[in-house]
């Protein structure tokens, strides 16, 4: 590693703003296209992904020998990182980040010219693709998602049945009431926090923010929002729901002793009611039911308990998203890697989720969604960056897990304090960072 290299990664920030460094203020480059003859393709490319699982089992290289095929003078080998944004963040700040990689959330949206190559005009490609909207700059799409997801919570049946729950609860105080039935009747744990890994506190509840409002701009509504945990407001109400399910006693007895791998098995085998996550969970889930030896379609997905218009709601959310190294020497071995594993490979519909490509139907895990008429709203990313920059001027974390932490620990007494002092000074926070933060 060289001496400037060494120094700009010493000095990497979460916004990558080190001038001089690297990747930081490269140009811009052409478009990432692939030539239509599988042959004119080649040249062996790097990706970056943070999926080590499947690198390790061997996936992604079966993967790889199948892309091979269709691109015979194209190659691909994976880089599995553990700690993906840490590491990659400070990779950014040389040109050394892969051909291919996942698009880290550290990158502020307005620099991804700067690191990644544009994949086409996102007017077009949002006729094809699903999500574009959230690597849009300048009417140009910078990455195409891994897949998407639709917010819920995942259930074990039995146990509500067995509670005697049989209908999804239109409500917050439905969903408390549902809770405490089937603690006093089943003896489960009616919800599962997995307060100590952190993510599901974050990105879960995060995710539902559109959910109780139904309103596709629910994000976008945050850059000009004065009061945006005041009463009856998505963030308001998503989190006076954790509050209420931990003061009530309605989740596990000590947080700080969670597991998030141990949990699967725990709803799976009906000792745990229920837990917010993504429908890409869903999969993992019913996987962990069929090891226990209990039927996978134990595992259930419901919406966020709130109606509108006598409709429950859904936000439609992409994951990770693959983008092109702007410094790649070979863009179109990278762009038709992209274009194979979106189109050709299977891997949304191996993991039950929603395929970034418009024309695939949802996954068979949603059909509860579909019967019940459930509207999924796909989030409008319009002002995104606007509401990440309030978001770390605020050092608040609306997809992190510190500030839902504190919300448990304020419900169950570990930290002194009202839910509503706290609201009023994330509040405070929130207002104060957004005169801070230009337009």
């Amino acid at each position: 590693m060289g001496r400037k290299t060494l120094a700009c990664a010493l000095v990497a920030t979460a916004a990558l703003a080190v001038a001089g460094c690297g990747g930081v203020g490269a140009p811009s480059g052409e478009t990432a296209t692939a030539p239509s003859d599988p042959n004119a393709v080649s040249g062996r490319i790097t990706v970056l992904t943070h999926r080590t699982d499947l690198v390790q089992n061997g996936v992604l290289k079966r993967y790889a020998a199948e892309f091979h095929r269709a691109y015979p003078k194209a190659e691909v080998e994976f880089e599995g990182i553990t700690d993906y944004e840490g590491e990659v963040r400070i990779r950014m700040n040389t040109e050394d980040y892969g051909d291919v990689l996942m698009i880290p959330s550290a990158i502020a949206k307005e620099n991804y010219p700067k690191f990644f190559a544009p994949l086409g005009n996102t007017t077009a490609m949002s006729k094809q693709y699903r999500f574009t909207g959230r690597t849009d700059v300048g009417g140009k799409t910078y990455g195409i998602a891994t897949f998407g997801s639709a917010n819920g919570f995942a259930y074990n049946k039995a146990v509500w049945q067995k509670a005697g729950v049989t209908e999804w609860p239109t409500s917050p105080a439905e969903f408390l009431a549902a809770l405490r039935t089937v603690q006093a009747r089943t003896g489960a744990v009616p919800y599962y926090t997995n307060f100590k890994d952190g993510w599901p506190l974050g990105t879960p509840w995060s995710n539902s923010v559109g959910s109780v409002s139904c309103d596709a701009k629910a994000g976008d509504v945050l850059a000009t929002a004065t009061r945006p945990w005041s009463p009856g407001s998505d963030l308001g109400v998503i989190d006076s729901l954790l509050y209420d399910i931990v003061h009530g006693g309605l989740a596990e007895k000590d947080p700080t002793t969670t597991n998030w791998e141990n949990s699967k098995n725990l709803l799976a085998k009906g000792q745990v009611g229920s837990m917010l996550l993504g429908s890409w969970a869903i999969s993992q889930l019913r996987d962990a039911a069929t090891k226990a030896g209990m039927n996978p379609d134990v595992i259930g997905f419901m919406p966020f308990p709130a109606q509108k218009g006598g409709k429950f709601c859904a936000m439609l959310l992409s994951d990770y998203q693959q983008a092109v190294n702007v410094h790649s020497p070979h863009k179109e071995a990278a762009r038709a890697w992209i274009d194979w594993f979106t189109e050709k490979s299977g891997y949304a519909q191996s993991q039950g989720a929603v395929s970034a490509l418009r024309s695939v139907p949802l996954p068979s895990n949603l059909q509860p969604y579909v019967d019940n008429d459930v509207k999924l709203v796909e989030r409008s990313e319009a002002r995104t960056a606007q509401v990440n920059a309030i978001d770390d001027a605020s050092e608040i974390g609306l997809a992190k897990q510190d500030y839902r932490q504190k919300i448990v620990d304020l419900a169950r007494g570990a930290q002194p304090g009202s839910l509503h002092d706290y609201f009023a000074d994330l509040d405070r926070r929130w207002v104060e960072a957004s005169r801070s933060v230009r337009p």
